[in-house]
């Protein structure tokens, strides 16, 4: 039941939301704009360290991080701290977000398969946590850490290979998966526990299985196989050496509907499941969730340019598409997104559903945010809204015809019948900063 107010509530502050951005005249100034609701985000940090706070044994260590690349906007980021939330990048640009949103050190966790030596020898100098990928990696900390003793907390990443969801290109446990040590592969399980009996500094482990098509019982077998591996190298150790488990993110989105399934609670209850020792209080926790608590939270809208039918299709042309939605328009099938229709006054538009196509803007065929989907008949003027658009979507910007990135807005609502007010968070990308970027200011370098 309280599930289903949070979802209402969320859709009724979505339906303020365009009718105030309509009225206000957001999207007169540009023909799409991008909204985060506020309250929303809030929302999903609470429930995750809920879930958590009602399940872990008193006094244990949690630490919950933003994976950045969900999402990476300052504000974002300065929001999710204010929110007691830490963050996980993975690359050297998405720290330098992270520390322009003044997240401390010691709640910051870098990640990633290809760190350069510099980028390991900076973290370490902060004392921000590294997650190890792989033998040549750890070597190179070795060679760091006996040049300059850090007070990072290091671990390494583990591959469970415990098997591939439902999208294969986000499967990260597969037997050849290129992310972390795998733990299955002949000799593996004993390299590694010898590698922590070697060196003291190494203190975390870490697994990052799940993502979107990860069912919760494969994300918490995985969980499993990191529990069961630090209970070796503390054993093998003949202490404590493993204190701390970054059991990773990736809780799947249900893309369907407003529902939040599935929930926190679910994820942990699932956990507990499979590991009932993990909540003890014997190691502390780290989670990396991302698409989970930003998606259902972020809004595309965008004008209808024109209608048209060709073949008998009806098509509707607008200003949103690959450059927002890029994992839809190359794989809708793993990626539909719902449209919700509205009239040019940013009112639910209502009538019988009709087939239509809803485009965008971009110069090839393909540039479609939904195909033959039953809407009720769309007209120039009109607004579509795109939900659950809040990760991976309009942040990771594509840039196929020199599409600009748009404004993105956050949104906060007075009470059940109060106003709406925005505030920008990203201002839309100019003509001349497109241009800049493209080499504008060496127009003669290839002559």
């Amino acid at each position: 039941m309280a599930a289903d107010t949070h979802a209402q509530g969320a859709a009724q502050r979505r339906d303020r939301a365009v009718r105030a951005a309509v009225e206000q005249g957001l999207l007169d100034r540009e023909p799409v704009v991008c909204l985060l609701d506020v309250a929303g985000i809030r929302a999903s940090t609470a429930a995750l360290t809920e879930a958590f706070a009602a399940a872990v044994a008193p006094g244990t260590p949690v630490l919950h991080t933003f994976a950045v690349k969900a999402a990476p906007l300052v504000p974002v980021l300065r929001l999710l701290d204010a929110c007691g939330l830490g963050c996980e990048a993975a690359s050297p640009s998405e720290l330098a977000l992270v520390r322009a949103a003044g997240v401390p050190a010691e709640r910051t966790v870098l990640d990633s398969p290809a760190k350069t030596t510099a980028e390991l020898r900076g973290a370490l100098a902060l004392g921000i946590a590294v997650n190890a990928d792989n033998h040549q990696e750890l070597e190179r900390l070795d060679a760091l850490v006996a040049a300059a003793p850090t007070r990072s907390p290091v671990g390494l990443r583990i591959n469970p290979q415990t098997g591939a969801g439902s999208i294969g290109a986000l499967s990260t446990a597969t037997a050849t998966s290129k992310f972390g040590f795998a733990l299955r592969d002949p000799g593996a399980r004993e390299r590694l526990v010898r590698a922590y009996a070697e060196r003291p500094w190494l203190t975390r482990l870490h697994i990052h299985s799940g993502s979107q098509g990860v069912p919760l019982e494969l994300i918490a077998e995985g969980v499993r196989e990191l529990y069961g591996l630090a209970g070796e190298i503390n054993a093998a150790a003949g202490e404590r050496r493993v204190d701390t488990l970054d059991i990773g993110g990736g809780l799947p989105v249900d893309f369907t509907s407003d529902a939040h399934a599935p929930s926190y609670a679910e994820y942990v209850a699932a956990l507990r499941a499979a590991v009932p020792a993990l909540f003890d209080g014997s190691y502390g926790l780290v989670t990396e969730f991302g698409r989970s608590l930003l998606a259902k939270h972020g809004l595309v809208l965008a004008r209808v340019e024109y209608t048209k039918t060709t073949g008998g299709r009806r098509i509707a042309l607008t200003h949103a598409g690959v450059q927002l939605a890029t994992r839809t328009v190359y794989a809708p099938a793993a990626w539909p997104l719902r449209i919700l229709a509205y009239d040019a006054l940013g009112a639910p538009r209502t009538g019988p559903p009709l087939t239509q196509d809803v485009a965008g803007p971009a110069c090839f065929a393909g540039d479609l945010l939904a195909a033959a989907r039953e809407l009720p008949e769309l007209f120039p003027g009109d607004v579509i809204a795109v939900p659950d658009t809040g990760a991976y979507a309009f942040t990771a910007h594509y840039g196929y015809n020199s599409l600009p990135r748009p404004a993105v807005h956050g949104f906060t609502t007075d009470g059940p019948g109060g106003g709406v007010r925005f505030t920008l968070a990203r201002r839309a990308q100019s003509p001349s900063e497109i241009v800049a970027e493209a080499g504008g200011a060496h127009p003669d370098a290839l002559l």
